[in-house]
Formats: C-alpha cells, sequence, structure tokens
C-alpha cells in the first residue's frame, strides 16, 4: 500500500517549488534584461561625408540617431569647428567611432619625395590628435599607394617607416591604426596584409576591411578568415562583377547592398567564427534622410548574425 503524502509533506513541497520557480523567473528575466542591456555586436555607422541635407552639424548628427545609427565617422585633419562637432555629438548622443585620415591620398606615405612623405606623415599624427579630440578609437589609413612611378618595394620600406614614426603617438593616445583594403596597388592579399600588420608588433595596429573593395579580385569570406583577429572595424559597400565585365571595374560598385555578389551570409559565418563585434560603417553614396534611411536597412537585412 502506498502511503499518502501528509498535508505538511504537501505544503512544504509546494512550498520549494514556488521558491524554485520565483528563482527561475527572476534568473529568466535578469537573463533578459542584460541582453536588451548588451551593445550589439555590429554597430552600424555612416560616414558625416554621405548626409547630404541642409542644416546644422547638431542637425545632421540628430538625424542619424533618429534613423537608428549607432555612431558616424568623420575625416580629419578638417576645417570643422571641434566644439561645435563636439556639441552635436553630445546633443544627439551619437558617438564619432573613428576618423578617416583626409590626405592620405594626396600625400601618400610612399611617394618618392620626402618632403611630400613629410606632409603625409604631419597629416597622419593630426589624424591621430584628431581621433582623440573626438573621443573616437581608430584611424583609418591607406598605408602606401603603388603607380609605375612607385615600386611595390619602394612603398612597403616607406610607408613601414613613416607609420613607425607616427607609432609612439597612436600609443600615447591609445588610438589604433587600421589598414584600409584599397584600389592602391598594395597589400594585394589577406596574407600579406596579415604579415605587414604584424610586422609593426603592435596591438593598436590592425585591418579595415572593407567588404566591398575585394569582390574585384577575390573573396571577402577568405580575407575574413586570413586577418582573423586583427580585423578592428568593417567598412560596408557592394560590388557587381557582372557590372564589371561589361562596363568596368568601378561600374562594379553601382550596385546597392544586399543586391550584388557579396556573400554576406557567408561573411557573417565568417566573422562570428573570428568573434568580430564592433562597427561597420557604410560607404556608399550618400543622400538625404530617406537614402539614408534605406541604406540603414540594407545594413540591417545583411549584418546578420545566424
Amino acid at each position: 500500500m502506498t502511503e499518502q503524502p501528509s498535508r505538511r509533506d504537501f505544503l512544504r513541497d509546494a512550498s520549494v517549488g514556488a521558491v524554485t520557480l520565483a528563482a527561475t523567473s527572476a534568473l529568466s528575466a535578469s537573463n533578459t534584461q542584460a541582453a536588451d542591456s548588451a551593445p550589439p555586436r555590429i554597430r552600424k555607422a555612416v560616414k558625416l561625408g554621405m548626409v547630404r541635407t541642409d542644416g546644422t552639424l547638431a542637425e545632421k548628427f540628430q538625424l542619424l540617431k533618429d534613423l537608428g545609427y549607432d555612431g558616424v565617422e568623420v575625416s580629419a585633419p578638417n576645417s570643422m569647428d571641434t566644439k561645435e562637432l563636439l556639441k552635436a555629438r553630445d546633443a544627439a548622443d551619437l558617438p564619432i567611432h573613428g576618423v578617416v585620415n583626409s590626405v592620405h591620398w594626396r600625400q601618400t606615405l610612399s611617394h618618392p619625395d620626402p618632403n611630400v612623405r613629410a606632409a603625409g606623415l604631419d597629416g597622419f599624427k593630426k589624424a591621430i590628435q584628431a581621433a582623440k579630440d573626438y573621443e573616437a578609437s581608430s584611424v583609418l589609413l591607406v598605408p602606401a599607394v603603388v603607380t609605375e612611378d612607385v615600386s611595390y618595394k619602394d612603398a612597403y620600406k616607406r610607408s613601414q617607416a613613416e607609420i613607425r614614426k607616427a607609432l609612439p603617438l597612436a600609443e600615447k593616445l591609445d588610438i589604433r591604426i587600421l589598414f584600409e583594403n584599397v584600389w592602391n596597388n598594395f597589400l594585394l592579399s589577406p596574407l600579406e596584409m596579415a604579415y605587414y600588420i604584424d610586422s609593426f608588433d603592435s596591438p593598436l595596429v590592425g585591418a579595415y576591411f572593407d567588404v566591398g573593395n575585394i569582390v574585384r579580385y577575390g573573396w571577402p569570406t577568405h580575407w575574413v578568415e586570413a586577418l582573423g583577429e586583427r580585423i578592428g572595424k568593417l567598412d560596408i559597400k557592394e560590388y557587381s562583377r557582372k557590372l564589371q565585365n561589361s562596363k568596368g571595374p568601378r561600374s562594379g560598385f553601382g550596385v546597392e547592398i544586399g543586391e550584388g555578389d557579396c556573400d554576406w551570409p557567408g561573411v557573417m559565418k565568417a566573422l562570428d567564427k573570428i568573434g568580430y563585434s564592433g562597427w561597420a560603417t557604410a560607404e556608399v553614396r550618400g543622400g538625404d534622410k530617406e537614402r539614408l534611411a534605406d541604406i540603414k536597412s540594407r545594413m540591417d537585412r545583411v549584418l546578420t548574425f545566424a
């Protein structure tokens, strides 16, 4: 004969169950709140120059905030008033996450003229200081440009020498130097870029990986895999090999994000595998509020971890 539980046993078990359920519910709520408050793995931004609207800096920053962007990137050296820029940033609560060196194409660090290289180095240092002033974390740099008159070997040696002159300032100010893969005929493979980055032996030196720029002559997933944790930030654009083949290389950029040959699911899977978490900044044709909203919507669709 099975013994029936007493009323005391029943109440005791019910009490334990209630406590357990309450604790489980509290833990679940806590985890939900933590997930809601945690920063997104991918934070989306645009270049400030893409905001083609009338109005003040403050109004442009607020527009980006209202559209759901997480931040913005600014070119420097520039002619903007730093106080006004920071006031706009603070009013919209929209961080300036990075700076793009504005002189690296004109005054290249690989130029044969030492005076041009010196001017490029000065501009680069000003960009690093601007990043500190804006409370940004990085400077995007095109490290060198190979041309008919600038050999690959010389571009490599000259750019290394000039960047090493700026590295102490970057280390002092805690600003990352991130090399972008661009059509500069330099660092044409991910393994070479990785080796070039590692040659500086500094945790502040890394890659600013532009997804769309690679599609012309490679596959973004391969670059993510090879560069790994060296990737500090991402530039986002699209590319069409069909347009490249029919109308020329530059025409390949004439497609919207998500409508070209970038394997976005593959890219996100590769980024997930290396544990990437950080900024992704659109670098496409800008425009008005409607255009910027469309860019944000497209980024939301493609920059999603499975």
